[in-house]
Order: structure tokens, then sequence, then C-alpha cells
């Protein structure tokens, strides 16, 4: 076992909670508002530890904890620097187990979110999967760990497949305009509604280890080019807020159009140069 990359897997919620509670005070600054502190998500955290927790029945809890543990494997497939498909793969497990559990209840706030969450997925799924695809063409490898010390610099071959990711990003995080399963003015939270106490609380840290997921991913556009993937991320992060912050939220065709029509054809058309002009 890899213990670096298990010490930093465990601490990754520590890191996405923080990410989580800057991101509240960016959004709040760039709305003119004094915003939460740092903490906050941490103090969300501990008084969710207090609440009773309501199971609507056991398998709809069991797959809310599977939501957490799927999305904490993949990441730390990422971290131990395995194969890219795999963590894709474990991410596609974790939210189809999070779906399950929408569809598990009567909820039709939770069903109507878990249907929503499954557009989600076959909107960015392509995107990652192909992005994938560019990474092995350039570097010769999926091993995340050959991608990040390999000596080319990925982004500079495949531009068009980073600015759909940057595009792709806010639907991975559930942000405007982009945010249909979560939608809280329509269905309330989408497919973890009816999670409550320690079992919500699996779900919220979920989140935020997809938030260090997310962003990972920038840094495999840069290689072993460390500093640029840090810039690089950074900018991704306020990028994101800036378009959670400007945009009103679209209707789940208005999603999968934008996605399949615009950002999997700037893929496709970057693989094809990439692939000619390796001819």
């Amino acid at each position: 076992m890899n213990w670096e990359a298990f010490i930093a897997t465990l601490l990754a919620p520590i890191a996405g909670g923080l990410i989580y509670g800057f991101e509240r005070i960016v959004r709040a600054r760039m709305q003119n508002r004094l915003g939460p502190p740092l903490l906050q998500p941490f103090y969300d955290f501990l008084k969710l530890m207090d609440k009773r927790s309501i199971i609507i029945h056991s398998f709809h809890a069991f797959m809310g904890i599977m939501y957490l543990f799927g999305t904490w494997f993949s990441l730390y497939v990422l971290l131990s620097g395995g194969d890219l498909l795999i963590a894709i793969f474990f991410h596609v497990l974790s939210l189809a187990f999070l779906v399950v559990g929408g569809f598990s209840v009567r909820s039709p706030y939770s069903v109507v979110g878990a249907m929503r969450e499954l557009i989600h997925m076959l909107a960015y799924e392509p995107v990652f999967v192909m992005a994938a695809a560019g990474l092995y063409l350039v570097t010769g490898t999926f091993q995340i760990s050959e991608i990040l010390h390999s000596n080319v610099t990925p982004i500079v071959y495949l531009p068009l497949v980073f600015v759909a990711y940057l595009l792709v990003l806010p639907t991975i995080l559930k942000k405007s305009p982009f945010d249909i399963a979560e939608a809280h003015q329509e269905v309330i939270g989408g497919p973890e509604i009816e999670y409550s106490g320690k079992f919500y609380e699996a779900v919220y840290t979920a989140k935020w280890i997809e938030y260090i997921y997310a962003f990972f991913f920038v840094f495999l556009f840069t290689g072993k080019n460390y500093l640029l993937g840090l810039i690089l991320a950074v900018f991704a992060f306020f990028f994101v807020n800036l378009i959670d912050n400007v945009t009103a939220r679209t209707n789940f065709r208005q999603m999968v159009r934008f996605h399949w029509y615009v950002l999997i054809p700037l893929v496709v058309i970057n693989l094809m140069l990439l692939a000619l002009w390796r001819v």
C-alpha cells in the first residue's frame, strides 16, 4: 500500500472542507456580502453529528455511505498514481450509489433529483473518458504517476480538451448554470434530500472529496510542471465561482445540448488534430 497516498486520502475531507469554506467566502465577496467564516463547513459537520438520524430504510442509508466510500476510493486511486480509467470508473460507481439511493425512496424530490443526476453523468462523463484518451495519446500511459512525471506538458497538445474540462467543472461540482440535480428552488437538494443526521453527513463529506477529485485532474494537464498545475487549479477554482455567480440555471435539455453539441465536439476535434499530427 502507498502509505503517503493513503494518509493524503484520509486528510482529503479536511482539505476539501477548507476549499468549500473558502469558496463560500469568495462567493460572498463576489456578491458584496461578508460571508461565513472559513471553518463554517466544519461547524456544520459538527452540528450534523448532534442531529437525530431519521432512516427511511437501511438500503437508502447504506447507499449514502457507499457514495462516500466510493468517492473516497476514487480519490485514493488518483493520489496513489493508479490507473486513470479506474479512478473515473469508481467515481461513476460512487455517483451510481447516490442515484440508486435517491430512487429507493418515494419522495418525488429525491426521485427527480436522482433522474437529473443520471443526466449529469450522461452529459459530462464522456468528456472525462475522452480527456483520459487524450492524455494517453500524449503521454502513452493511463498511469497517473507516469503522467505526472511525463516530460511533455499535455495542455500544449490538448488545449481544447482543457477548455472543455474547465467548462465541465460546474457540472461536476453542481454549480450554476448546471446545478440541475441539486436545484434547491425546484427539487430542494436533489437525490440527497431524504438523508439526515450522520447519513447526510456522509453525503456532505463526499462532496468535499469531489472538490479534490475535480481539481486534481487539472494537474494531469501539466505533467511534471506542478507550479503550472497549481496556477491552473487556482484559476479553475475562481473561474468556476465566477461562472456560478454570473449565470442562471439552465434546464436539463440545454445542459445536455451544451455538453454533447459543444464540449464533446471540442474534445473530438482536438483528438483528431492530435492524431493527424502524430501520423
